[in-house]
């Protein structure tokens, strides 16, 4: 995955999920994969959310990791 070919993976859509950002044609918010990261492995989460892809899990930590640093424009 190119560095910022993560973008086109995460929406901000105040239809879905209050405009959290999630996973393009899915309502998983950003957060929760992240979250569920930490406690399981990758396999695991894709597993239990049959409708991601490898690559949003990637892109939904680059986000974070954009987040974390204070370098996303809304």
């Amino acid at each position: 995955m190119g560095v910022d070919s993560w973008r086109a993976r995460i929406v901000c859509d105040h239809q879905v999920h209050h405009g959290e950002p999630c996973i393009r044609g899915t309502r998983i918010a950003v957060s929760i994969i992240v979250a569920s990261i930490a406690d399981l492995t990758l396999d695991d989460l894709l597993r239990q959310y049959t409708q991601l892809k490898r690559e949003d899990v990637q892109a939904a930590l680059y986000f974070a990791s954009e987040a974390a640093h204070g370098n996303l424009v809304a």
